[in-house]
């Protein structure tokens, strides 16, 4: 039994305002592309879909002149931190497993390496897959931070995708 449902953390005001704000159908991707790569390794795909939900939720904009500048954005990123520690705050909050909530904080902190100056970190297996399903998803530009979706539309998707969580959960744990 998961602790916190998708749908629990979409439904949280904070979540609406940092996860729409940096691409509600970006999110979504990234999250079913975190499943099903977590299902293929055999990791945990709840923590995985949860974090790749999550993984944007501390993009700030950076515009010069009114217009976004996407050069200034790379140079000044740290939206992996800022998200790491809203992602880490909302699923306290909202009753995560605090082990989980921090497995998940560091997949959001670790899934690019912008703000890594010079440098770069050993990856787990799943900030490994955050990471991918983020790339998979990405446009040049950062264009895939605009694309739309309703929220209806992604209140929907998300029930879909808790409802292949929990029954991929329980086959796991009838194999066991």
């Amino acid at each position: 039994m998961r602790d916190v449902k998708l749908t629990d953390i979409f439904n949280h005001h904070i979540a609406q305002k940092y996860i729409t704000r940096s691409g509600l159908a970006h999110a979504l991707a990234v999250s079913y592309h975190a499943f099903e790569m977590a299902k293929e390794q055999n990791l945990d795909v709840d923590i995985a879909a949860k974090a790749g939900f999550l993984h944007d939720m501390g993009h700030y904009t950076w515009y010069k002149d009114g217009k976004w500048d996407y050069k200034l954005y790379k140079q000044n990123d740290i939206h992996p931190i800022k998200g790491a520690e809203r992602a880490h705050k909302l699923l306290i909050r909202l009753g995560e497993n605090p082990i989980k909530a921090k497995e998940i904080a560091l997949a959001v902190l670790f899934h690019t390496d912008s703000f890594i100056p010079g440098g770069s970190v050993t990856l787990t297996p799943l900030q490994k897959i955050v990471k991918l399903a983020d790339e998979k998803d990405e446009e040049p530009g950062g264009h895939h931070h605009y694309r739309t979706i309703t929220k209806e539309r992604a209140q929907k998707s998300l029930e879909r995708l808790d409802e292949k969580i929990d029954a991929y959960v329980l086959h796991q744990q009838k194999t066991l």
